[in-house]
């Protein structure tokens, strides 16, 4: 009889995998955010929306259609917010520019009205009525400010 030999693997070593690996082979799968073209994660949100019992059943496109609208309404923020802060002249999104972003826009604005950001800050808004009035050019008007 022969003898077989086991071949030990390393002890509390796991083969390498899941994210930042990349798959060899022909089983390699392409995940569902790959396929739609997507940043945000379908797979995720698919899962979130069936433990969140939202509904008894959730179809296969919802995830992808749910990721797709909060991927372009990220993108639409952060690409007024990156205004906003090449205006006030940083290079650094902060929270005082993401209000800036969502108060000057009108759709953003009705979407998030009663959204409260930390540290936004208010829009500077000084009422007309507040305003000084303008003063004819040639005759006094006898106002207490005048001297």
């Amino acid at each position: 009889m022969s003898e077989t030999t086991a071949v030990k693997k390393p002890a509390g070593k796991k083969p390498a995998s899941g994210r930042g690996t990349k798959k060899t082979g022909s089983g390699s799968s392409t995940s569902r955010s790959f396929r739609a073209g997507l940043q945000f994660p379908v797979g995720r949100i698919h899962r979130q929306l069936r433990e969140g019992r939202y509904a008894a059943r959730i179809g296969a496109g919802a995830p992808v259609y749910l990721a797709a609208v909060l991927e372009y309404l990220a993108a639409e923020i952060l690409e007024l917010a990156g205004n906003a802060s090449r205006d006030n002249k940083k290079v650094r999104i902060v929270p005082r520019h993401i209000q800036l972003a969502i108060r000057n826009d009108e759709e953003l604005n009705k979407l998030l009205s009663d959204v409260t950001i930390a540290s936004g800050g208010v829009i500077p808004n000084i009422h007309s009525v507040l305003l000084p009035k303008k003063s004819a050019k040639g005759g006094k008007e006898g106002g207490s400010q005048e001297f």
